[in-house]
């Protein structure tokens, strides 16, 4: 048998190289965007409780899916080395709920109702934000549900109401952020 035949005849190896979980493209991508969340929310702080950061949790949800929790968690990090562990507690989880409710979002939608959804989305979660804190407030002062209650109706006013405008105010960014972003990851991917 001719040396030719013989290596016809060995199965093919297969390349098992794992994929890396993420790019050094996205790690250095997703850095500056939770950096970037960070900055802006620190700007935004002149105006209580209007900020972009549930425009852009929605933005980078819609563009990179389940990679979006690394610069979440980027930006969560930031927050609890800047401001301390109060709040850094409650972020850990309500901006996921924020992430969830976009990925239930389906991913293809007529172009006219996108807006919409992610405008409902994001103004829901802001005037939402309060009621998300309850677990942490009941556990924080040992409230019973009913006083948590009291205590979220009594800066629903105050502190919710606004957070909703903003986000839904601010959601009219979503499309162009998602197309800006989509355009310029592309370019750089080349």
């Amino acid at each position: 048998m001719s040396q030719q035949t013989e290596q016809n005849r060995q199965p093919m190896r297969v390349s098992r190289r794992k994929k890396a979980l993420l790019t050094v493209y996205e790690i250095a991508v997703f850095g500056m965007l939770g950096a970037l969340m960070m900055v802006s929310d620190l700007i935004m702080n002149i105006v209580p409780n209007v900020h972009l950061v549930g425009v852009m949790i929605v933005v980078l949800t819609v563009v990179y899916r389940w990679k979006a929790l690394f610069p979440i968690y980027v930006y969560v990090l930031l927050i609890g080395l800047m401001e301390g562990a109060g709040l850094w507690a409650t972020y850990c989880y309500v901006w996921v709920i924020l992430w969830g409710m976009v990925m239930l979002l389906p991913r293809r939608m007529p172009k006219w109702l996108a807006p919409i959804l992610y405008a409902l989305v994001c103004g829901l979660h802001g005037f939402a934000f309060g009621f998300l804190l309850i677990p942490y407030q009941m556990a924080l002062t040992s409230f019973t549900f009913a006083q948590a209650l009291v205590w979220w109706q009594f800066g629903f006013y105050t502190a919710d109401i606004p957070h909703g405008i903003g986000n839904l105010i601010g959601s009219t960014l979503i499309i162009p952020l998602v197309t800006l972003i989509r355009k310029l990851d592309k370019q750089v991917r080349k």
